[in-house]
């Protein structure tokens, strides 16, 4: 497997979208979920899910779908005076995925759902 590293941004807690839904497992419960304008991201009892809407209209989803116990590594950035957005930074075993979140994300509680997960 070739290492990939992706960026996403991601800002308002939301209700999940359809897409995130129909790829829960049964007894999967979602924790948190946040939305970009075309995005959705989900952190439930058992990973994280990730629905990237692409093309002009929005059709064509690609989701991304990371188990807890393939996390190696987490970061939590909360934002500053200057740079106004938070990230969160996980590192698996094929690569890096870096999450730019607005104010409006809770990137102390998105960290402390990372830090309960990954060590169940």
């Amino acid at each position: 497997m070739g290492y990939f590293e992706v960026t996403w941004a991601l800002g308002l807690e939301c209700t999940p979208s359809n897409d995130i839904l129909d790829n829960l497992l049964e007894g999967e419960e979602i924790t948190y979920c946040c939305k970009s304008i075309r995005d959705t991201a989900a952190f439930t009892n058992l990973r994280f899910i990730y629905c990237d809407s692409q093309g002009i209209t929005g059709t064509k989803k690609e989701i991304y779908s990371i188990p807890y116990r393939s996390i190696n590594i987490f970061s939590s950035e909360n934002a500053g005076t200057i740079d106004l957005t938070s990230e969160i930074e996980i590192w698996v075993k094929g690569g890096h995925i870096k999450i730019h979140l607005n104010r409006q994300a809770d990137v102390r509680y998105i960290g402390k759902l990372l830090a309960f997960y990954t060590t169940q």
